[in-house]
This record gives structure tokens, C-alpha cells and sequence, in this order.
């Protein structure tokens, strides 16, 4: 079994992407309009299946794919998927769709920046310009009185969607409020280049404005408590950028700013250990997201 219910109408499937649990998931809404959230990338694909099937769900009664942004993790099986889901649209930002029509400039992308990280998630392959819904805002009808809300959440991406859904008013906020680690109850920064500071604190002001019972991470998992955890992000985000502003300023080496991160940031203190040993987070956390900051205070320092 790799699902399990968390909440009315809702599942969680565990993705255990390259063999690794706690990384990444897709969630299931089953009203009477079958809703996935997230494809995951496409080397999971076959786990959401057996997961669907888990459930007892006919693949022709899937009807939406929401993905709340195309990077690899998140919207990069999209294309693998829908051959099992014929009757299957996509959700995604407008700015998303040419990524996922084509997506080889993508993958060229995530090989630069991800590396290794980008062949275990798995090369993309293309969705039918015709069964994707492009979209920024806006509500869409899961039956039987409940719905999904659409909410631009930009900041970790030019692109990044989040979803609310009406029977818990829980949330699904991609990127825009870190990687959770159940592990450890903490949320810690998902920031990789290129990171625009100013609209990420915006889109956290903006979910927070919606009060949201929970968090559905797709990094990982359902966390209460959502409107401190999204405020404390906020905090935690405009630490990073002070000290990546310093060490810009100063000409401190990357090394440098990291290890001042790890060591100002009482969350990474505590959960360092675990990052640095970790295949997947050692490359994304300690080395992607704190170049995305470094590479936002040089900008805001040529400017």
C-alpha cells in the first residue's frame, strides 16, 4: 500500500521517487470529477498508476491533472501519464503550457542545473497542446457541491500555481512554501535560480490571506497549522536573502554563504545533518536554492 487518506475526498500517494521515500507526492481527489494533484516526474508515473488503481478508480474517470508548476518533480510526468488517462486535461499556468507541448527545452534545463537529480526524475515527454487548461485564477467544479480554487503563486517559478480545495479549505502550494520534512515538523527553502524574492513573499501573503486549515506539501505531505508555517516561511525566506546581501556585498565564496545559512537559520541547524546526507537535498537545498539567493542579491545589487 502507498496510499493512504488524510482528509475528506483526499489521498496521498507516495511517489518514492529513485527509491526515496518522504520526496515526493501526488494527492487524489475523488468526488464524483476524479482530480489529481501533481503528475510527479515521469519516472513515478508508474507508481501514481498502481496508486490509482489502489483506490479502485477507473483511469477513464480521471478528468484533471492539476500540476502546480512544470518543473520535473512536479509536472514532469504529465505526458507519460495522460496515455493511461484518455479522458485527462492538464492544469497548468499559461506561462507553463510551451514547456509541457515541448518539453526538451526543460529537460536541457534541468540537466544544467540538477544534474544527476534530473535523470532520476526522467526525461519529460510532450501532452497534447489540446488537453491542456491553461489557467492563472479561477475555480474549477470537483461535483457534489465542492470545488478547486486556482491561485497564482509565483516566486519559486514564473509559473507556480497553488490549489485550494472547499471541504477542509486545505491547501496544495507546490513550491511556494518550501519542502516540508515530516521527519522533523520543519519547512525548509525550495528557491533554485532563477528566484524572485519580492513576488514569493507576496504569493505567501496571498495564501495566508486565504487561512488555510493544512498544507499539502507536494515535498512532502500534509502539515497543520498552515498560516504560522506560512508566516514563519516568510521570515525564513528574508533571512536567507539578508545573509545571501551580505555575503554578495562582501565577495564572501558560496561556501561561505551556505555555511552562514546553516548556521543563522535555527531550522537548518537543526536539520543539516539530514540535508547533507541526503542524495536528493544536498544538491537542490544546499547548493540550488542557495544559489538561487545568491544569484537574486547580485541582481538586486547591479540594479
Amino acid at each position: 500500500m502507498h496510499t493512504r487518506e488524510i482528509g475528506k475526498n483526499l489521498f496521498q500517494v507516495e511517489l518514492e521517487t529513485g527509491g526515496f521515500k518522504n520526496l515526493i507526492c501526488s494527492y487524489v481527489i475523488k468526488t464524483s470529477i476524479i482530480t489529481l494533484v501533481e503528475s510527479g516526474p515521469t519516472s513515478s508515473v508508474p507508481r501514481l498508476i498502481s496508486g490509482i488503481e489502489e483506490l479502485g478508480i477507473r483511469f477513464d474517470d480521471v478528468e484533471y491533472v492539476a500540476i502546480t508548476h512544470v518543473h520535473l518533480d512536479h509536472g514532469g510526468g504529465a505526458g507519460t501519464l495522460l496515455k493511461h488517462l484518455p479522458n485527462a486535461k492538464i492544469i497548468v499556468h499559461p506561462r507553463g503550457m510551451s514547456h509541457l507541448i515541448n518539453p526538451e527545452r526543460l529537460w536541457s534545463s534541468a540537466q544544467m542545473v540538477l544534474g544527476f537529480v534530473s535523470e532520476i526524475f526522467g526525461k519529460p515527454e510532450p501532452v497534447p497542446k489540446e488537453r491542456i487548461v491553461p489557467v492563472s485564477d479561477g475555480t474549477f467544479d470537483l461535483g457534489d457541491g465542492n470545488n478547486l480554487k486556482v491561485i497564482e503563486t509565483l516566486g519559486h517559478a514564473s509559473h507556480n500555481l497553488s490549489f485550494q480545495e472547499s471541504f477542509s479549505r486545505g491547501v496544495f502550494p507546490g513550491d511556494a512554501a518550501g519542502t516540508y520534512l515530516p521527519k522533523f515538523d520543519v519547512v525548509v527553502p525550495t528557491t533554485p535560480t532563477p528566484f524572485y524574492l519580492e513576488a514569493a513573499l507576496s504569493s505567501l501573503d496571498r495564501l495566508i490571506s486565504l487561512e488555510p486549515s493544512v498544507l499539502y506539501f507536494s515535498h512532502f505531505g500534509k502539515a497543520t497549522n498552515a498560516v504560522q508555517r506560512l508566516s514563519d516561511y516568510k521570515i525564513q525566506l528574508q533571512l536567507w536573502a539578508k545573509i545571501a546581501e551580505e555575503g554578495v556585498e562582501k565577495n564572501w565564496s558560496f561556501e561561505k554563504i551556505r555555511d552562514k545559512i546553516l548556521a543563522d537559520d535555527k531550522v537548518m541547524a537543526q536539520v543539516a545533518d539530514f540535508i547533507k546526507s541526503h542524495r536528493i537535498y544536498s544538491k537542490t537545498v544546499l547548493e540550488n536554492c542557495v544559489r538561487g539567493f545568491i544569484e537574486f542579491a547580485k541582481q538586486k545589487q547591479s540594479s
